[in-house]
């Protein structure tokens, strides 16, 4: 009995001692891998907007309207010049001391006025006036231009004063100068002339007469 019981200890011990091994030959359990913490996420970056300029939508000009006032045209003021240069002309053709057959420079009417005349054709009512007068031989108009012109002046230019009229006058070898002017009220115009001596200077017939509107 004895040995018995001593071949159920050792049987019973290896049992124990193959559990103990059993056990320890058993991997050791793999530990929870504990999941590491995310990282928080980085928060994305805005994109720059650049701002936009709005497009100003183009104005319109402002829309100019033809005016439709007439505007009204200066007036034009038509004088009887002939009317009051014929009587003129007749006394001046009378007046004592002037030779006939001499050379006369017809200077252009100068406006003295305090308005605006048509002084060049008042200039050729009285050359016209003097046409065939019988006493002068004019001074012809292409040479007065010509003359005017070697002074520097415009054809259609008045000498302005008697000194220039005179300076003229020499130069085309004229012996009188009939120097004239409009003065006054334009409406009412007085036309005054000279007649001057182109050697002296001296004003040897002077007369005046009221010029009339048509």
């Amino acid at each position: 009995m004895t040995k018995i019981h001593r071949y159920a200890l050792v049987a019973a011990l290896a049992i124990f001692l193959s559990g103990c091994v059993a056990q320890r030959e058993q991997p050791a359990p793999v530990d929870e891998v504990k999941p590491t913490p995310e990282q928080p996420a980085q928060p994305e970056q805005p994109v720059p907007v650049v701002p936009t300029v709005p497009t100003v939508p183009q104005q319109p000009g402002p829309i100019e309207h033809e005016d439709q006032t007439a505007q009204p045209a200066p007036r034009v003021r038509h004088y009887d010049w002939n009317g009051a240069m014929q009587p003129m002309v007749g006394k001046m053709l009378q007046a004592g001391g002037i030779a006939a057959g001499n050379v006369l420079l017809v200077d252009s009417v100068n406006n003295r006025t305090n308005g605006s005349l048509n002084a060049g054709e008042a200039t050729e009512t009285l050359r016209n006036a003097l046409a065939n007068n019988g006493k002068f031989t004019l001074v012809s108009v292409q040479q007065l231009s010509l003359a005017k012109q070697q002074l520097g002046l415009s054809p259609q230019d008045s000498l302005g004063t008697r000194s220039k009229a005179i300076g003229i006058a020499r130069n085309v070898g004229a012996q009188y100068v009939l120097y004239s002017s409009a003065t006054g009220n334009v409406n009412a115009p007085t036309l005054q002339m000279q007649l001057m001596l182109v050697q002296t200077g001296e004003i040897i017939w002077s007369g005046k007469g009221a010029v009339q509107q048509k």
